[in-house]
């Protein structure tokens, strides 16, 4: 099994720290190591270095090897960003140009897991139930611990098979971010998991999927395919990489899928995908505060302020707000708000003041 380490995100929910030419992935938001960092080394207690290939906007290259030591890893450069499915689909004939009958795993840079040992034991069980099934798609489902609004989910169906002691599901449908609601009442049924995207196929069932779903993608990549260990390999990919539609892999072959089967877990996971979650990660004081850098607080509430410059930043009356200071820009949203953050990176690009972005 190869996993493939998705390193190409913008981060755009978490400006102003996350930018176009070092994203959110490439930041420590937790400790001393980068999100990419955290994820490579959980990654090689499973994986050989070998079966470890990360996907990642070639802009970001020398960020990357530098960050992860200049250890020999393969990688799979895009040329573009175009979204999960074409990154995943230009991972994938890599690895069927050698071995077609190998299972591809995706491990997305930006998710902290905190039980390792489950999440060991969680990629043997999928390893398990794709080697029984290669006609299958596979993922993994998180059990929920409270009502998050912010994630997706997916139902499950009848029970598949029991693997040791672990019970494997038939899916039934995904559900989008829902309302909190649907969210709590989510959180009570069995039936309901976070959707993580941790997904595995074969990969010649996975391009049969590229084939059938997205027949678009599907001809470019063959294309591709064909150059691959060739002189002209960088050219080809550089030319026709770009043409593939900017698609989600969920939205296009995923959520249109009936074959598929989903491994339950536990793992301490979270989605980096928000400055609210990046606040629900960190240690807190008795107020409910997480303080990084210069600050003076009065009266000043379960919020969040993170101050990346020299400057003192001081709050006062203020309760469930985030407040990130980087040396060039300021953001400061309420906490139910964070994931407008996205809003505000699409308004500066309208207005093409580049140097925040």
């Amino acid at each position: 099994m190869i996993a493939v380490i998705l390193a190409g995100g913008g981060g755009t929910r978490l400006w102003p720290l996350s930018r176009r030419d070092s994203p959110k992935q490439l930041k420590s938001f937790l400790g001393k190591e980068t999100l990419l960092q955290r994820t490579f080394r959980r990654t090689r207690k499973i994986f050989s270095l070998q079966n470890i290939l990360i996907a990642t906007n070639i802009r970001h290259a020398p960020l990357i090897t530098h960050q992860l030591g200049g250890l020999p890893i393969h990688y799979s450069y895009e040329p573009a960003k175009r979204e999960t499915a074409a990154a995943i689909g230009l991972a994938a004939i890599r690895i069927a140009k050698k071995d077609p009958h190998e299972i591809l795993f995706t491990v997305n840079a930006d998710h902290v897991v905190l039980d390792e040992s489950a999440y060991r034991r969680t990629a043997g069980q999928v390893e398990a139930v794709i080697k029984k099934n290669p006609g299958y798609s596979v993922l993994v489902g998180i059990e929920p611990t409270y009502p998050e609004t912010g994630y997706g989910y997916i139902k499950l169906s009848r029970r598949y098979q029991t693997v040791g002691r672990h019970k494997i599901y038939y899916a039934d449908r995904f559900i989008e971010k829902p309302d909190i609601a649907h969210a709590k009442l989510y959180v009570k049924r069995w039936e309901y998991l976070w959707n993580p995207a941790m997904f595995a196929w074969r990969v010649d069932t996975l391009l049969e999927l590229y084939k059938k779903f997205m027949p678009v993608h599907y001809r470019i990549l063959m294309n591709i395919q064909r150059s691959l260990g060739t002189a002209h390999e960088a050219s080809v990919i550089k030319k026709e990489f770009p043409k593939m539609p900017a698609v989600s892999i969920d939205y296009g072959i995923m959520e249109k899928l009936k074959k598929m089967l989903v491994v339950p877990a536990s793992l301490g996971w979270a989605d980096i995908g928000h400055w609210r979650t990046v606040h629900e990660m960190m240690d807190s004081d008795p107020g409910g505060n997480t303080v990084r850098g210069k600050h003076v607080g009065v009266a000043t509430h379960n919020s969040m302020i993170l101050n990346f410059s020299d400057k003192l930043v001081a709050t006062a009356g203020v309760e469930d707000l985030l407040v990130i200071n980087t040396q060039d820009a300021v953001l400061v949203c309420d906490r139910e708000h964070a994931q407008d953050v996205k809003k505000i990176v699409e308004i500066i690009k309208k207005k093409k003041w580049l140097r925040y972005l």
